[in-house]
């Protein structure tokens, strides 16, 4: 197994994601999904995210229902995005640099920035 496999790497890049992602549909004859029911998957992901927040935020699961795993959820939503982008013939890291851009320029002075302290000098 690589590291990657089994969870001792120091970090997980975008393209290394994209990777493994791809090597573990590409066994497969059915490949990827759909766009329409990866977009589905999308949503599903979400909601389950909501539930979990709104477990952790007061509101009581159902019986029998567990609270979810917040972290296990946001990898799932993570996947189906993963699958969606190499489906596509996208890169994450190239839009996720994109958006950051977008983000530092239009958002520079937006919220009031927290004062500098000597430990960050």
């Amino acid at each position: 197994m690589t590291e990657l496999q089994t969870g001792s790497a120091a970090s997980l890049t975008f393209e290394a994601a994209r990777q493994r992602v791809d090597t573990f549909i590409s066994q497969f004859e059915e490949g990827y999904f759909p766009p329409l029911l990866m977009q589905a998957r999308l949503s599903e992901e979400v909601g389950e995210i909501a539930r979990v927040i709104a477990h952790q935020n007061g509101k009581t699961p159902k019986p029998g229902e567990e609270e979810g795993d917040l972290e296990m959820e946001l990898a799932d939503l993570l996947f189906v995005m993963i699958c969606l982008a190499n489906e596509r013939g996208l890169s994450l890291e190239r839009g996720f640099e994109r958006m950051m851009s977008k983000v530092e320029r239009r958002d520079a002075g937006r919220w009031t920035r927290k004062a500098s302290t000597e430990a960050e000098s």
